[in-house]
């Protein structure tokens, strides 16, 4: 299982340095759909996953408050100040690597690559399309993890049901759309799944938003 999903993040990765490449120079300073972040501190990430280290972590940690968050803008905001050109061939070079934190596993790179690929292409009105079957195995990691999105307490008394794949959790009033957008939904991009999901619980999503 682990393989065929390696496959799949290596096939994403190697979709966003194509999706990158096709940029013009000033939209990799446009803002990405990740709050604080421009379009080139997500790619910077991207490219440093593969390789990032406990020790690099820890070396930007003290500025950064020792917050994992903050830790993680540091390195990516770092990363993306490189040159276009070199973080698409880091990505690509790094396609196929399959490190891992032992905090995590490669359904995070999954989904990780899924919603960051949205990050990119939606706020310069471009496509990233990932299969629903593929986005549903994002949302499965999702759903179950608490930190740092807490999906399962922020949307209790839901029932979210994708309309492109086999995938419902939850129980109380129905959200239903694409499988991409419920998971920008789980991820707390709230805003920007609303248009394509509907049901009678969208008005409490409204309500808490």
């Amino acid at each position: 299982m682990d393989a065929e999903y390696w496959s799949a993040v290596k096939d994403l990765r190697l979709g966003i340095a194509d999706l990158l490449e096709s940029l013009a120079p000033q939209e990799w300073d446009a803002p990405s759909l990740c709050a604080g972040w421009r379009v080139r501190d997500v790619a910077g990430h991207l490219a440093v996953v593969p390789v990032i280290s406990v020790g690099r972590m820890l070396s930007v940690a003290p500025r950064a408050g020792f917050n994992p968050q903050r830790i993680n803008t540091r390195v990516a905001v770092q990363e993306g100040s490189r040159r276009p050109e070199e973080i698409v061939a880091l990505i690509r070079e790094r396609a196929d690597l399959r490190a891992t934190s032992r905090l995590l596993d490669v359904r995070n790179s999954l989904f990780d690559l899924v919603v960051h690929g949205q990050d990119i292409a939606r706020p310069l009105g471009r496509e990233f399309d990932v299969p629903p079957d593929l986005t549903r195995r994002g949302l499965d990691r999702v759903w179950e993890m608490g930190w740092p999105f807490r999906a399962r307490r922020r949307l209790a008394g839901l029932r979210l049901v994708a309309t492109d794949t086999d995938w419902e959790v939850g129980d109380g009033e129905q959200v239903a759309g694409p499988a991409m957008a419920l998971i920008l939904l789980l991820t707390g991009r709230d805003e920007v799944a609303a248009p394509d999901l509907v049901g009678p619980g969208v008005g409490q999503l409204r309500r808490a938003s």
